[in-house]
């Protein structure tokens, strides 16, 4: 199986590039901060390669205080919440403008891969600035309901789509939306724990 691991920052997957060392059972793409960055750069390496399955790893901000800190997710729905139009008061996204498509729902099950995991399923959204003011926390609660945030997830699947390849968006919650306070965050945990998940995913699945 051809296996591409997208993330990024290499941060994010350094411990997992540590294990397996000079040995991976995988390709490797750091994309860059942000949904252009990586639209263009997995575009780019999947007009190049071909892979089996894509997976996207990386750290995430949660609306829904449910999901633990440092929980491993994975994320079946994600959106491209600013991509429209303003009405006034309201938002237009670009769907009902009828000029494109900003929902991406995942084609691909973890459990077709290995039964071993129990990660909880959530939809997201993505965007080019994090949420950290409380009206507009509320405002995008109310619109969109999402669990999580992130920077690229919608662009990794709107770029999986296009290369029809099959995409998995695995991430691990650092923070709660909320104003924006470092110190409530817990960034080595959430790694520690996503790298754990793909350290034994990987082993599974390439066995």
């Amino acid at each position: 199986m051809q296996i591409l691991i997208v993330a990024a920052t290499q941060a994010e997957i350094q411990p997992l590039l540590n294990y397996f060392n000079e040995k991976k059972p995988f390709d490797v793409l750091i994309t860059g901060v942000g949904m252009v960055a990586t639209a263009y750069a997995l575009g780019n390496k999947t007009s190049i390669s071909k892979y089996d399955l894509t997976i996207n790893l990386g750290i995430a901000g949660s609306f829904d205080k449910n999901i633990a800190l440092g929980e491993v997710v994975n994320i079946q729905k994600d959106c491209l919440s600013e991509l429209g139009a303003e009405d006034g008061d309201y938002f237009i996204d670009i769907q009902s403008l009828g000029f494109g498509e900003s929902i991406y729902e995942n084609d691909a099950d973890i459990n077709y891969f290995s039964n071993r995991f129990n990660l909880k399923k959530v939809s997201a959204i993505t965007v080019n600035t994090v949420h950290g003011n409380e009206g507009s926390i509320l405002k995008i609660s109310q619109q969109l309901h999402p669990q999580l945030e992130s920077m690229e997830g919608a662009a990794f699947f709107y770029a999986c789509q296009h290369a029809g390849i099959m995409g998995l968006q695995i991430r691990a919650v650092s923070n709660y939306i909320e104003k924006r306070n470092r110190d409530n965050w817990n960034i080595a945990l959430a790694i520690k724990n996503l790298n754990n998940f793909a350290i034994q995913f990987i082993e599974d699945i390439t066995q």
